[in-house]
């Protein structure tokens, strides 16, 4: 059959009415089987291809879900984006993947975008930024979700508990005899930076000494590679024992530089890195790190967004908090 098929052929073909074939698309349950199996037999046999476009403007609201994350290199992130797309994909839904970089203008481009194009819902790891557009969405009716985030009660979040995080490497640190130790990340504003080294500190406290900083750009690995150059300039009687980095990637970095300066770690500094990403494990020196549930994070965040585009009547807005759990390996403890 030359041109396209529409729905009209598909009807006329099995004998049934438009409503019919409507009803073998959309709410198969409704049809007969011995009816159903002829309209699937014409869509086969015509080669019919639904207009899920049309469909989607018809409903006022697409299936798919935008996930907008910081930074996709990250593997933090890639991996949290897996658990977001098993849930996703299990749900009949699609994802459209949003790299916002951290900055707030390219955070208002996807977000805009999202809304254009009526998706069904927005997970997100908002930029640090004074203000965000977020409230303003949620008044549009839009379910939307934090993740990597807490939130107040008006909305679900998925997060870590950062402060516990902070405390379980510190604590590591001391029980091995740790004075001098230097927290590295940055910037201090983003919460889950600040809440990793307000645990830090207490845990310090406790032992009675003080956590150091150096503040970084971001959590990168470039970063902790410049940091890392830092410690190996100063005189071993003033270098830090050990340092607490904000993620794996500024602990890669550090881990780098001592080994380019034949610094032994963890002999002469002990790293403690956070995430637990694959390449933590796999460094030349296996790294210690607090493991964060990645993908479980993105299935979480997903499954309770899912639910309130699902059942936005009975929804009720929850926020899940992970508790970190460390894994210790030879960038502090000697095999």
């Amino acid at each position: 059959m030359s041109g396209e098929v529409s729905v009209i052929d598909v009807a006329k073909k099995a004998g049934v009415s438009l409503g019919t074939v409507s009803n073998v698309l959309n709410r198969p349950e409704r049809v007969a089987p011995a009816t159903r199996a002829r309209v699937l037999a014409a869509i086969d046999e015509l080669g019919f291809i639904r207009n899920e476009a049309a469909r989607q403007l018809r409903a006022g609201r697409s299936r798919s879900i935008g996930l907008v994350v910081l930074d996709i290199r990250n593997p933090f992130f890639t991996d949290l984006a897996a658990g977001v797309e098993s849930s996703v994909a299990q749900a009949g839904l699609s994802l459209v993947l949003c790299n916002s970089g951290d900055d707030a203008t390219r955070e208002d481009h996807y977000l805009s975008l999202l809304q254009e194009q009526r998706a069904s819902g927005i997970l997100i790891t908002p930029a640090a930024r004074a203000s965000s557009p977020i409230e303003e969405i949620r008044r549009r009716g839009m379910p939307l979700v934090l993740v990597d985030r807490s939130s107040h009660r008006r909305q679900c979040s998925v997060s870590v508990d950062d402060l516990v995080g902070g405390e379980l490497a510190v604590d590591h640190l001391v029980s091995l005899g740790h004075r001098r130790i230097t927290f590295i990340g940055g910037p201090l504003s983003t919460k889950q930076v600040a809440d990793r080294l307000r645990g830090a500190r207490t845990a310090a406290e406790r032992a009675g000494i003080r956590v150091t900083v150096m503040e970084t750009d971001g959590p990168v690995f470039s970063a902790g590679r410049s940091m890392g150059e830092r410690i190996a300039a100063m005189p071993a009687r003033r270098r830090p024992t050990a340092v607490f980095c904000v993620n794996d990637l500024i602990a890669l970095g550090v881990l780098q530089e001592m080994t380019r300066h034949h610094i032994a770690v963890p002999d002469d500094v002990a790293i403690v890195g956070y995430d637990d990403i694959d390449f933590a494990g796999a460094a030349a020196v296996p790294l210690t790190s607090v493991r964060q549930p990645r993908e479980d994070l993105g299935r979480t965040a997903a499954d309770l967004l899912i639910e309130e585009v699902v059942s936005a009547e009975s929804h009720r807005h929850r926020q899940v908090v992970f508790e970190p759990d460390l894994v210790i390996r030879a960038s502090t403890v000697l095999p």
